[in-house]
């Protein structure tokens, strides 16, 4: 039954945090197992394996439901701004700051600008800034998570809980989500925090969190359970809970929030797998950034706990264990926002050179070794976290399709009217990319169908649908029928005349327009290109009226072969109208005042 949830809101892949989960119920059963008898007397092995376990679970999935509720809420507006607000390298800090706190993700901010950087709006020197700005934003959940009001976390669930079953507004329930996640975040580190309450006394345990005291230690441990689990978010809460129980100490929480820093670039390497290269370039600047900033900072550890201590609330009235659990949680999560800011400071100046460096380790490919198989340009696994944003990259994917499809429209006409059979093979060669990336979109769809969507999404999803479907069935169209009507010209030696010619090359060229402004208007989701479309119908009309009075003419005039030039005319102009009758249909998915009433 969990396991099935989980399925569900991650798209049928289980979270990455989840084999992190079980491998720390089996580390707990064999310290049970292995730990000796003495210390097995006191601790209760068991029970804290089951505390840590939950709270763990309890901790994930609530900050996995307050990203989700952050994300449906406000994912529209952050990609607007993220578009809108990256003028200069200091804005695009500030921005790259901003979205990422508020989607809780660095590795979604970075496919978002991706996608800018494919669409032209943005150059990969201008994304640097942001990528920076994100590793600030990654902070925010930190320092939320310092703040000790555990006390409130089941008045926040409860809050939570009620708004999302009585609220009867989308949006009212999406907030209850938000603050029940955030109750759960807080639960879970108090669930942890009580479980790990014996390992104060533990001197095995001790004696391990020791060794992390040396910063490369503690860096790698973090690195490797941060790529585990693919969240620095998490594991710097993680830091903070054990900081609680006095457990950790200010420089080895530090060392362990430079290897999150560290581990975190996982994400992004293992997203841009096989993607574009400007996928690949970005991921490489968010490595490169990251890495160089921890090893600035490496040799500075104590210098930047002294800091971080003069800077935090202090409780000089405690001692031992007791101040450090008072005082280190908040010191930490001070330190990791110092870091961020400081080397986004540091680093600033150079986003021209991060750039540069980035494109000589990943120079472009020659284009002999360029992929023969088309595949999706915008669509990427790690935005169906944000439905909304999903959403947005299968509008840019069905302007790349229908570039495929456009390019067909506009090579098809001269070929059925002079062209030979090489050149008709080579459209119904691009009919086969055609198909390839509606099936590429139409699954990435599925995928998203199966997320919690509102009911905007879910309407916008269905016309999504619609619409490819219809740009596939324009390809389809001029694969089947009007390439078909070529190789007849062609095998029966039909000769279409100058004056027919001129009229179907209009009646193509209106219909082509049609279809470039439905394309348009599907992937800016413009109504006022969709209009166009719609309000084509009567020209659209009066071309092909006025090209079958002159094909009846042409019936009656004394050349060879003139029934069968009649017949393959007459298909042409009905095969154009039913181009534009899909072109209409599609137009129809976005203008919202139109009825979906056939041509």
């Amino acid at each position: 039954m969990i396991f099935r949830g989980l399925r569900r809101r991650s798209g049928d892949r289980l979270p990455p945090w989840l084999p992190v989960l079980i491998g720390l119920l089996l580390a707990c059963a064999a310290f049970a197992v292995l730990g000796d008898d003495d210390v097995t007397d006191d601790i209760d092995w068991l029970n804290m394996g089951m505390g840590l376990f939950g709270g763990l679970a309890l901790f994930l999935f609530g900050m996995e439901q307050m990203a989700d509720a952050l994300k449906t809420v406000a994912g529209d507006r952050m990609k607007d701004i993220l578009a809108r607000l990256t003028t200069n390298r200091v804005m695009g800090a500030l921005t790259g700051a901003f979205v990422t706190a508020v989607i809780n993700s660095s590795s979604v901010t970075t496919v978002l600008l991706v996608g800018f950087i494919s669409a032209g709006l943005m150059s990969l020197a201008q994304s640097v800034g942001v990528i920076m700005g994100a590793n600030i934003g990654s902070t925010f959940t930190a320092q939320l998570i310092a703040f000790k009001v555990t006390k409130a976390a089941l008045v926040m669930i409860g809050i939570g809980f009620l708004m999302m079953f009585v609220g009867k507004r989308e949006r009212i329930q999406q907030y209850g989500a938000m603050i029940m996640g955030l109750g759960l975040v807080f639960f879970g580190m108090s669930v942890m925090s009580d479980a790990m309450a014996p390992l104060r006394t533990y001197e095995p345990f001790l004696d391990v969190m020791e060794e992390m005291e040396n910063p490369l230690i503690g860096i790698a441990v973090a690195a490797v359970f941060t790529g585990l689990i693919q969240s620095s978010a998490a594991t710097t809460g993680i830091v903070i809970v054990m900081a609680s129980q006095g457990l950790v100490n200010l420089p080895t929480g530090i060392a362990l929030a430079f290897g999150a820093n560290i581990g975190t670039c996982a994400t992004a390497a293992l997203a841009a797998i096989g993607k574009p290269r400007e996928a690949v370039r970005a991921a490489v600047v968010h490595v490169l950034f990251n890495v160089a900033g921890v090893l600035v900072w490496v040799g500075f550890v104590d210098q930047l706990a002294e800091f971080v201590r003069w800077m935090s609330p202090q409780y000089p009235d405690l001692s031992g264990k007791e101040r450090l659990a008072a005082e280190v949680p908040r010191q930490i999560a001070n330190a990791h926002t110092m870091f961020n800011v400081a080397n986004t400071l540091l680093f600033l100046s150079f986003t021209g050179q991060f750039a540069r460096l980035a494109e000589w380790l990943v120079p472009d490919k020659p284009l002999e070794e360029e992929d023969l198989v088309v595949r999706a340009k915008y669509l990427d696994d790690v935005l169906l976290t944000t439905p909304s944003l999903a959403l947005d990259r299968v509008r840019l994917e069905t302007l790349h399709m229908g570039e495929r499809v456009q390019e067909m429209m506009e090579r098809i006409m001269p070929a059925i009217l002079s062209g030979n059979k090489e050149q008709l093979h080579d459209i119904e060669r691009m009919d086969d990319d055609v198909d390839m990336l509606h099936a590429q979109i139409i699954d990435y769809l599925g995928k998203i169908s199966r997320l919690t969507l509102t009911e905007t999404q879910t309407t916008e999803l269905i016309r999504l649908m619609e619409a490819v479907n219809e740009l596939e069935n324009i390809g389809d169209v001029i694969e089947t029928n009007l390439i078909v009507l070529g190789h007849e010209r062609i095998d029966e030696g039909v000769s279409i005349s100058q004056p027919t010619r001129e009229v179907l090359t209009n009646f193509h060229y209106a219909v082509n327009r049609a279809v470039e402004c439905a394309v348009q208007a599907v992937a800016q989701n413009n109504q006022l290109a969709a209009r166009t479309v719609i309000s084509m119908k009567q020209e659209i009309n009066r071309i092909a009226e006025s090209a079958a009075a002159h094909q009846a003419q042409r019936l009656v005039a004394e050349e060879p072969n003139r029934i069968r030039t009649y017949t393959i005319e007459v298909d042409i102009i009905e095969k154009l109208k039913r181009i534009y009758y899909f072109a209409k249909r599609m137009a129809k998915t976005v203008d919202s005042e139109e009825s979906v009433e056939e041509a």
